[in-house]
């Protein structure tokens, strides 16, 4: 699998094409930092000849401040898209009040709303990166093929999808030894068949491109670049556990499973230094979560139709 620089899917590393002011953020050889390369958040002793070069992975344009402005944006975008979309389900005839109590229409409106926010944060992104920092999309955000040495790449790919099942099952085995009493708010989507299968295909299409461009492309290399991998890979799968923690309030030990699934993901994407690997496993668990429910469901078809 490889990646363009047209936006495609990933491509190997290739700098022969890239511009002057490319090769000077890959670098890392000047002995001052270059005004603007790095944002507001790169401190000059990052660049100094005594600081070891730092891994080409975690070479980003973008800094803390960056990931503030992107903080901000998802919180005033959720919050603008969300009344926006409220507009629209009243205009075809479902109330704020029909929205707030779980259900049908609920269900297919946080879904709705979670791609819109995805979208609006991935068009952002592009933005950025291609007009503000003139770079490559997929390939400054880390999604490049992953070295397998001696391995055929075919090999390797295939154990990280058998990985990433295999990490699914023994989560969910997980989830059934802590147990929980509550009533999650995820099963909100599986009251269903439209609604179920919107989330699935959500989860599967959507999700994992997502949710891996944005923590382990944009955010793990900020914080590893400042605090070191092992803090990198701990806070970002951490943080990737509890954005999740809304849907599964109520289920602790579900929620602590999450968090430890959050940080296999990014210890992947450290030791192969490409968002790809752990694409790859978050796919996969994601593809085995929703094929599982399927045939416990019978195909939805246990499910009620609306």
């Amino acid at each position: 699998m490889s990646f363009d620089e047209n936006n495609s899917l990933p491509a190997e590393p290739c700098h022969s094409g890239e511009s002057q002011a490319d090769q000077s953020i890959l670098s890392y050889e000047a002995p001052q930092p270059v005004e603007g390369a790095y944002g507001s958040a790169s401190p000059p002793a990052l660049l100094s000849p005594q600081t070891p070069a730092i891994p080409e992975d975690l070479r980003v344009p973008w800094g803390w401040t960056d990931l503030l402005l992107l903080l901000l944006l998802w919180i005033g975008g959720t919050v603008v898209l969300t009344l926006f979309l409220g507009v629209i389900f009243q205009a075809r005839g479902i109330s704020w009040s029909q929205l707030r109590q779980p259900g049908v229409a609920q269900g297919v409106f946080m879904v709705v709303d979670q791609v819109a926010i995805s979208f609006l944060i991935l068009a952002y992104l592009v933005l950025e990166v291609r007009l503000g920092f003139n770079m490559p999309f997929w390939r400054t955000l880390g999604w490049r093929s992953v070295e397998t040495g001696k391995t055929p790449r075919s090999v390797a790919y295939l154990g990280l999808v058998c990985s990433g099942f295999a990490l699914s099952v023994l989560v969910q085995l997980g989830s059934v030894a802590v147990g929980t009493k509550a009533k999650l708010p995820i099963e909100t989507f599986f009251q269903d068949r439209r609604t179920a299968l919107l989330l699935m295909l959500m989860s599967v299409l959507l999700a994992p491109l997502f949710e891996e461009t944005i923590f382990r492309g944009y955010i793990y290399p900020v914080v590893a670049r400042s605090f070191g991998v092992t803090a990198g890979v701990v806070a970002t799968g951490t943080l990737f556990g509890l954005l999740h923690a809304e849907q599964l309030w109520g289920g602790w030990g579900q929620i602590g499973l999450l968090v430890v699934v959050g940080i296999i993901f990014t210890w992947a994407r450290a030791v192969t230094k490409t968002v790809l690997a752990s694409y790859l496993l978050h796919l996969s668990y994601n593809s085995f979560l929703f094929f599982a429910f399927l045939l416990t469901s019978d195909g939805l078809r246990s499910l009620p139709k609306t």
